[in-house]
């Protein structure tokens, strides 16, 4: 008897789904515990977006991983990995609009205007909202798989703007570390794609 792949265990997305969830769950534990240090709005706030890209930078990075290790099974995934990394961004805003600005609207809208970095971030989670509503399989029948297909192209102008977003907020510390290794990996993974585009 042939044996099934672990990664087409019906198991596997629940181990997913459970590893996930373990930076949110890391993140209530620390606000009970007064484990966030001595600014706990703002380690919730940048720590959620963090985990915004990751999990953007991993859904990216299903297709060349699964092309490059000959494993197809991984694109069961990626929807998941799409869907936590809106989760998070949804997160991310609602922490800075409740913890950062008291859910005032009016100061919330002054602070989009106002700042570049926040106008990015908003303008990125903006774009990702068409994209978790069309994530299930009835908008890919109603929408037809070519304009769903581009519809999802969106990810890649997403990924873009969440890096600026990123890089703008650490330059005010003149902080360049990490968005260098945001930026690199995305390079890669983006390259790879334009690579195989011209290759065939």
């Amino acid at each position: 008897m042939k044996r099934r792949h672990p990664l087409l265990h019906p198991a596997a997305k629940v181990v997913l789904f459970v590893l996930c969830l373990l930076p949110l769950s890391w993140y209530v534990y620390g606000a009970f515990a007064d484990r966030l240090g001595a600014n706990p709005a703002e380690t919730l706030i940048r720590g959620l977006g963090d985990w915004t890209l990751r999990f953007l930078w991993i859904t990216l990075a299903v297709t060349p991983v699964r092309t490059w290790f000959n494993q197809p099974t991984l694109a069961r995934f990626r929807r998941m990995l799409g869907l936590f990394a809106f989760f998070y961004a949804s997160l991310h805003l609602l922490a800075y609009g409740w913890l950062d600005k008291g859910l005032d609207l009016s100061d919330i809208l002054r602070d989009i205007a106002k700042r570049p970095f926040i106008l990015m971030g908003f303008v990125a989670w903006l774009l990702l909202v068409p994209l978790a509503a069309t994530s299930f399989n009835r908008a890919i029948k109603a929408l037809g798989a070519a304009r769903w297909q581009m519809l999802h192209k969106l990810v890649y102008a997403i990924a873009i703007v969440g890096l600026m977003h990123f890089i703008w907020m650490r330059a005010g510390k003149n902080n360049f570390a990490e968005p260098i290794v945001y930026g690199t990996i995305l390079a890669v993974l983006l390259g790879w794609r334009v690579w195989k585009r011209f290759k065939r």
